[in-house]
């Protein structure tokens, strides 16, 4: 179980998880920072002078602030209580908590510090998939040195059911499985989100499709604010990983999660 064991410091830590029977191929780097790190994606406390009652009305009103700027006040203004009431503790000056995550939207799974996560001996099932098939409508953006990478239906790993146990995360579960299906995988630590950030499966990278491109997860078709360390799993949950071309626009995902 990959644990990130309460680092403060904001050094980013590369791993390559597992090597594919295929030779690897470079990977194009435009940029020193993954591209969708938030996404694939701030817990501060509030200060001595300020009562727990004033951090919240802070709260309230910063992101509140936020909400009406887009549209959409009411849905952010319940995100915010239902993440308050989950025990989410917001810096009042940025609205997110510790590890730039936003509240979370009511009714959906609060995200869990991997540190605090204690796997059971209990066994579930999960739906896991991984695709790149956005990048078949942008074969003109692809690095020509990785079109044989692609697979003609876009499936890496066509939805397969997979088995874990209790307490175990999205990253745990997509890391064994590559290395069972000897699938090559490459992930940042990045501590300042509290997570791993997958910057490549089967030697596509971020980046690899023009400089809005990489990969993204979603859990029952939501994709969290949280990086995937941080999102532990239920019985039944589907995960899918997919690559964007678009800075998740062309998978459904919300934007500005990731702005």
């Amino acid at each position: 179980v990959f644990i990130i064991e309460g680092r403060v410091d904001n050094t980013v830590h590369r791993s390559n998880i597992t090597e594919a029977e295929h030779t690897v191929k470079p990977h194009t780097e435009e940029t020193a920072e993954p591209s969708l790190l938030p996404a694939q994606t701030p817990q501060l406390s509030a200060s001595p002078s300020q009562a727990p009652e004033e951090t919240e009305k802070a709260v309230t009103q910063n992101y509140s602030n936020i909400a009406n700027e887009s549209g959409e006040a009411d849905a952010a203004e319940n995100a915010l209580e239902y993440s308050i009431a989950n025990g989410m503790e917001l810096d009042p000056e940025t609205g997110m908590d510790r590890y730039n995550t936003e509240p979370i939207p009511e009714g959906m799974p609060m995200p869990v510090e991997p540190q605090n996560i204690e796997v059971g001996d209990a066994v579930l099932t999960c739906t896991l998939s991984v695709s790149c098939a956005t990048i078949l409508d942008n074969m003109d953006l692809l690095n020509s040195e990785k079109a044989e990478l692609i697979p003609q239906d876009g499936y890496i790993l066509p939805p397969t059911e997979i088995s874990f146990n209790e307490g175990e995360s999205v990253f745990n579960v997509l890391q064994r499985t590559m290395k069972q299906n000897k699938i090559h995988m490459e992930f940042v630590n990045t501590p300042m989100y509290n997570s791993a950030y997958i910057e490549a499966i089967n030697n596509l990278y971020e980046l690899d499709c023009g400089r809005n491109s990489g990969w993204m997860y979603k859990v029952n078709g939501w994709f969290p604010g949280y990086g995937c360390s941080r999102y532990e799993l239920k019985q039944g949950d589907v995960i899918e990983w997919v690559y964007t071309c678009d800075r998740g626009r062309d998978v459904g995902g919300d934007i500005r999660q990731y702005q």
